[in-house]
């Protein structure tokens, strides 16, 4: 259903630093840089058919999170999980809502971890218990 997600940052080297560290956890390897005709600077990271981008905000306001979004990452263990959130903390995220672990609900049974980013994107780790 999704192609891309692309996030805003006010700090580009310091967010793109972050994510290569996070996702690498997830068998990301590397980035992509990239310049757009009005000069702001974007970073895609590609995984899998999916796209995750960083962009500096085309309008020139500063990057805000959106409060209520979260931007899930699908982790093919437990211990992906809470190695995806320590990895995140360790590199200048902040672990928020409980920490890594199950959950069970209306949903089933799942291992979750929640982190922000530097720029306080809210970022979920999530493995479901099959």
């Amino acid at each position: 259903m999704f192609n891309h997600i692309m996030i805003g940052t006010n700090d580009i080297e310091t967010s793109k630093a972050f994510y290569e560290k996070v996702l690498g956890v997830l068998g990301v390897e590397g980035s992509m840089d990239n310049t757009a005709d009005s000069g702001h600077r974007r970073v895609f990271f590609m995984h899998d058919g999916n796209i995750l981008a960083l962009s500096e905000p085309i309008d020139d306001q500063p990057a805000t999170c959106a409060n209520g979004a979260t931007i899930g990452f699908r982790c093919s263990s437990p211990e992906q999980v809470k190695e995806f959130h320590d990895v995140a903390v360790a590199n200048g995220g902040t672990s928020i809502e409980d920490p890594p672990g199950l959950r069970e609900g209306g949903l089933g049974a799942m291992h979750l971890s929640y982190f922000r980013d530097p720029d306080g994107h809210k970022i979920c780790g999530i493995y479901r218990v099959a």
